[in-house]
């Protein structure tokens, strides 16, 4: 476990798992702690937590705000931004998320459900990928990376999907100044465009911080820069669909599912290059790290 305060929404010091009883809060005491979608927690006085939500610090809470449950499941969208020529992560991170969806990993996120019942489904495709070359330069803000998403789809490369994540990758050469492989490997956050709520995530390129924000400097698919994104990109998948506008799925210390078991892996096995890894979907080995199962008695796993 790495001793980075906090890593995008992944964060180094993953809490100890314990009891979960998912529970609607209830109005009483004022205050609790909210995620800010890049592992870290703000207070919020406005948030109503009864003294017993408030007590049970190892409760993922349900906070009345959106999930992500369309019957037809989740699609997402690549945004490839700076230069991804010639890297073999153009081809490892679509053969991911194009297996993604109806994997028993992704399973774990049917665990979780809205204010009308309806969960979170083992759906997830691959809708569509696009290329932006340096658009917003090679030093990227928060407001920057939103920039990147509202242009992919006011150019018509991408549509505009309220039952999406964009997801914005960048190569090795990009910064994102609020904090990349100081604060986080990734985040994920909302905003409005054209009357939609658009959701999104930024992962960077491991490769420019290896020690920060992969497991390990060789990998299952011999790209350890993408490799280690790819354990990022499922982490920010899954609390964007459980968590989509920060008012969703949290604990009451502001974890999100993703962050609670962050860079835990659960039981590995030594792929064919001699590197280790946690799973296989399709044609390949990956190293990615568990995720909380909703359950009476909660835990952070590989399958559902």
């Amino acid at each position: 476990m790495r001793q980075m305060t906090r890593f995008g929404a992944m964060s180094a010091l993953a809490l100890a798992a314990g009891l979960a009883s998912a529970a609607t809060i209830a109005s009483s005491e004022a205050g609790s702690w909210r995620p800010t979608g890049k592992g870290t927690a703000v207070f919020d006085k406005s948030v109503k937590v009864s003294p017993e939500l408030k007590a049970a610090a190892a409760q993922i809470v349900y906070h009345n705000g959106p999930v992500m449950t369309n019957a037809n499941g989740i699609n997402v969208y690549v945004i490839w931004y700076g230069n991804w020529s010639g890297n073999t992560g153009t081809t490892i991170v679509p053969d991911f998320l194009s297996n993604l969806g109806g994997s028993p990993y992704w399973n774990i996120n049917t665990t979780y459900y809205d204010a009308a019942g309806a969960t979170i489904k083992n759906k997830l495709t691959l809708s569509g990928q696009t290329t932006d070359n340096y658009s917003q330069g090679t030093s990227l803000t928060d407001a920057k990376v939103f920039t990147v998403v509202k242009s992919a789809i006011s150019a018509g490369k991408l549509p505009k999907d309220a039952n999406a994540i964009y997801l914005v990758l960048t190569s090795k050469d990009v910064n994102e100044t609020s904090g990349m492989c100081t604060q986080y490997c990734g985040w994920h956050t909302h905003g409005t465009y054209s009357s939609t709520d658009i959701k999104y995530s930024f992962v960077g390129d491991a490769a420019r911080c290896l020690s920060s924000c992969a497991s390990q400097t060789t990998s299952p698919n011999g790209n350890p820069g993408v490799d280690g994104m790819i354990s990022v990109i499922a982490h920010e998948l899954e609390e964007a669909a459980t968590d989509p506008d920060l008012n969703g799925w949290y604990f009451a210390s502001g974890n999100e599912n993703g962050d609670q078991c962050a860079w835990t892996f659960g039981s590995t096995y030594t792929a064919a290059n001699g590197t280790s890894a946690n799973m296989r979907l399709g044609t390949r080995d990956y190293l990615i790290q568990q995720n909380w199962i909703r359950a009476t008695t909660g835990k952070c796993a590989l399958s559902y």
